[in-house]
């Protein structure tokens, strides 16, 4: 592909969105109807938290190292690449890129197989005084760690992808961990005596079938990796040295969810299926539109602070802003309404129970409450890394992580001595510390003023608001009492709760209609930059 290709403008932010927002939708009906298998195979059982523990660590990992310091300090140096040296220095860069990468995941993912065991008490300390589960998560570990390799590599894949326009593709990849899971789940666990086992290598199938799958699209722009090891090349040099404070900065929120898995592992049994369960819910409006918009913006943003165009990059960060606020505001709303019915009407079946639901719903409320805190971090902080400017968003975070592991502590023995619940108090923690972690972000991008409110905000709040009580109110007078969704069948419960969530949505989409709000009021006021290749893929 020659570098004349990088004359086209890339379409609008909101048509991109889109794009990024119907494949990750996809994904994630397809992950509800994974959890909704796993549920009724596995329930909330011991085996059920030992899988969920090996299948963690290796995400835990893929956040930090793929998704989090490593995405964050490759896309701005690409974008570099591109606009200073062509695709000859991308495909120079691509290729050492992968090489370090390649290679030191190869590394760990050899010596956490060997040291399995020294990893689950690492993660899950509390399991140790119970040996059968402590064994059962030390080899599930085995299977599912070399995921990590496999998923970082083509998180790398996707991340340039995604800075030539082609967002569908690493949108859609996902799709195939839920297809996976879902086959293993149906097919291979009836021939496993354990369907944890079956579970777990269908975790390390997704892998390889997900980086294959983007390697035809990478052959099109002529950028398929061809890995050498190379770590003096100065942009090779210039991630790595990115990466080391977006290490620190996305460490936190990943220690944090370490800190919470820790504990956890004390907690009576089911207490990590449950926040499993309640956080997959409240992953669906965050992986829909939140990630959506900050994987468009991240290299939008590069391309504009490359280009030294401030005004387009602040006004990019203020609509990023209120178009998550306008789906997480009503979101967080209807799951703290309807937590328990949608528990009951996804996962109430087959191994479990309604004890299981009803220690969900308390996890899944407390998650919501901080629905907006989690989606605003999402764009606020690319405000900073496309700047280059990794060492804010730490010192930052270190603030929302010390925050976090003390309320983990407070919430969790007050919540566990006088109701048994302390799950409830993870999740209420890990809300607060979002909201300052989010608050501290968007303060620091005002002081450096490259974030300013455009002018449509107070009829944009007053809109949102009004909207939100609307639905809200809507959603509390027709929602039936929870003993009639668990005397209905599933049918009936998904036509139920299908009709619920419709409402809402008419209820609050008319209310912003007849206040005044259309469709171009959600456009992105700028169009990208003109560094960026090819149109994206339909």
């Amino acid at each position: 592909m020659s570098d004349a290709a990088d004359t086209s403008l890339r379409p609008g932010l909101l048509r991109s969105s889109a794009v990024v927002g119907a494949m990750t939708m996809l994904s994630r009906v397809l992950g509800l109807a994974r959890d909704i298998i796993l549920a009724a195979v596995l329930g909330a059982s011991s085996n059920a938290d030992a899988f969920f523990i090996a299948f963690k660590i290796p995400n835990f990992l893929r956040r930090l190292f793929a998704e989090g310091a490593f995405a964050q300090a490759f896309v701005p140096v690409l974008a570099e690449c591109r606009e200073q040296g062509g695709q000859a220095a991308v495909r120079d860069l691509v290729d050492r890129i992968a090489g370090v990468l390649g290679g030191v995941l190869t590394l760990l993912t050899l010596l956490t197989v060997a040291a399995a065991p020294v990893v689950a008490s690492i993660f899950a300390p509390g399991y140790i005084a119970q040996p059968e589960k402590f064994a059962l998560t030390s080899q599930l570990i085995r299977i599912t760690f070399p995921y990590l390799m496999l998923i970082s590599l083509t998180g790398m894949c996707g991340a340039i992808l995604n800075s030539y326009g082609r967002f569908a593709v690493p949108a859609f990849t996902p799709v195939l961990l839920n297809v996976a899971l879902i086959s293993a789940a149906l097919f291979a666990a009836p021939l496993f005596p354990d369907p944890a086992f079956a579970l777990a290598w269908g975790v390390f199938m997704a892998g390889v079938v997900q980086l294959l799958f983007q390697l035809p699209f990478l052959y099109r722009i002529d950028l398929v990796p061809r890995p050498r090891w190379d770590t003096q090349h100065p942009a090779v040099r210039r991630v790595l040295t990115l990466m080391v404070p977006a290490l620190f900065g996305v460490s936190v929120s990943q220690l944090n969810l370490l800190l919470d898995t820790v504990l956890a592992s004390f907690l009576p049994t089911g207490s990590v299926s449950w926040l499993y369960y309640s956080d997959r819910l409240t992953e669906l409006p965050l992986g829909v539109f939140a990630i959506a918009v900050a994987t468009v913006i991240m290299p939008t943003l590069s391309a504009q602070n490359a280009a030294a165009r401030g005004d387009d990059y602040a006004r990019t960060l203020d609509w990023a802003v209120r178009s998550v606020l306008l789906v997480g505001v009503p979101a967080s709303l209807a799951l703290l309404i309807l937590a328990e019915p949608i528990l009951v009407a996804l996962f109430q079946y087959g191994a479990l129970g309604s004890h299981d639901i009803a220690m969900a719903s308390f996890s899944l409320r407390a998650y919501s409450l901080g629905l907006c805190a989690f989606m605003l971090i999402k764009v606020l902080a690319p405000g900073f890394y496309a700047r280059q400017d990794m060492k804010t968003p730490v010192r930052i975070g270190i603030w929302a992580m010390a925050a976090n592991m003390v309320l983990n502590l407070i919430f969790v023995f007050w919540l566990l001595h006088y109701f048994n619940l302390g799950h409830v108090g993870l999740a209420l923690a890990t809300s607060a510390s979002a909201f300052l972690n989010a608050g501290l972000l968007w303060r620091g991008l005002r002081k450096e003023q490259v974030y300013r409110f455009d002018a449509c905000w107070p009829r944009y709040l007053r809109r949102l608001m009004i909207a939100c009580l609307i639905m809200g109110l809507g959603l509390l007078l027709s929602t039936p009492d929870t003993p009639w969704w668990a005397t209905q069948d599933w049918q009936v419960r998904a036509l139920a709760i299908g009709a619920l969530c419709a409402l809402g949505l008419v209820l609050f989409a008319t209310t912003l209609y007849l206040g005044g709000m259309r469709l171009a009021d959600l456009r992105a006021p700028v169009r990208a930059a003109r560094t960026v290749g090819d149109a994206p893929d339909a």
